[in-house]
């Protein structure tokens, strides 16, 4: 190799080096301690001071350009009510979080709330939920089924002047109700349908005058109702 070559060769790496050692001095230059961290969002349930204190130990220690932005966002998303998180960086040592609620629907087996999308999720130490919410149950990730058939027959039962207070679904398919916090309705796992259309006769037939006198409504007869009154039961022939 000549001279001339050589010197081209040096030069080269060199500015490699100089190169390389600016990058490094610069990434160490942007790569600062978080200072800032801001938060936007609709929030009907969850107070600020509740947010700071989830947040705070997910950033504490945390550099600017080290931070794992998707990391992050997945166990912001862990905090108790919220649904989602996007989180992005603001020039030049801080981070945006914004923030989207979870909106509950209805109470879920007992420990757990729902949101409109059929996904329980825990309510932490937040125990105002708004307005009352209606007590719904079922088995794992049944969230969405209950809650939609819980739509239907709010729907369906509305013109009655009835109130689903809470909805049941079995392990093994079967379906029963209250209504009004007081009458429970089984309904069981078939012919849903025609056994809520025969609740609906019965009721503006008779069994509507005396609601506070019942315990519960059996529909799971072929052609036929059976109600417990405080220990007795009456059958659809005694209804007649």
């Amino acid at each position: 190799m000549n001279s001339g070559a050589r010197a081209t060769l040096m030069g080269v790496l060199l500015i490699v080096v100089l190169v390389g050692a600016g990058g490094k001095a610069l990434w160490l230059w942007l790569d600062r301690p978080i200072a800032r961290v801001s938060v936007s969002g609709d929030l009907d349930h969850v107070t600020a001071s509740y947010l700071q204190q989830q947040l705070a130990p997910l950033v504490r220690g945390r550099t600017w350009l080290s931070l794992d932005l998707a990391s992050l966002r997945e166990q912001a998303r862990d905090i108790e009510w919220l649904r989602e998180v996007t989180v992005s960086r603001k020039w030049p040592n801080a981070l945006q979080f914004e923030l989207f609620e979870q909106d509950p629907v209805a109470r879920w087996n007992d420990d757990e709330l729902l949101n409109s999308r059929g996904q329980p999720f825990q309510p932490g130490p937040i125990d105002e939920y708004g307005s009352r919410l209606p007590d719904l149950g079922g088995p794992r990730d049944s969230g969405r089924e209950v809650l939609s058939y819980y739509d239907s027959l709010r729907q369906t039962l509305s013109g009655l002047g009835l109130n689903i207070t809470q909805l049941r679904l079995e392990p093994r398919g079967a379906w029963r109700f209250q209504v009004n916090d007081g009458v429970w309705v089984i309904l069981g796992r078939n012919h849903l349908d025609a056994r809520l259309s025969r609740f609906i006769a019965a009721w503006q037939r008779q069994l509507g005058e005396q609601a506070s006198r019942m315990r519960y409504i059996d529909l799971r007869y072929p052609n036929g109702v059976a109600v417990a009154w405080h220990g007795e039961t009456l059958t659809e022939d005694q209804l007649n």
